[in-house]
């Protein structure tokens, strides 16, 4: 299948994982931080207002 022709969701994984790649991140802070974006949408899901991310 041609990524073209791929549904959204595929696109966007595809992009996310360049991207990280790109960064040569580890993958222990790749995931860590995988983990507060789902939250956060998982919060837009539900209708929550989300929180704002911490400083670094």
């Amino acid at each position: 299948m041609s990524l073209e022709n791929a549904p959204d969701d595929v696109k966007l994984a595809v992009d996310l994982i360049m991207l990280l790649e790109e960064h040569a991140l580890a993958p222990e802070t790749v995931l860590s931080a995988l983990d507060m974006v789902k939250r956060d949408f998982e919060r837009k899901l539900q209708g929550d207002s989300p929180s704002p991310l911490p400083s670094p």
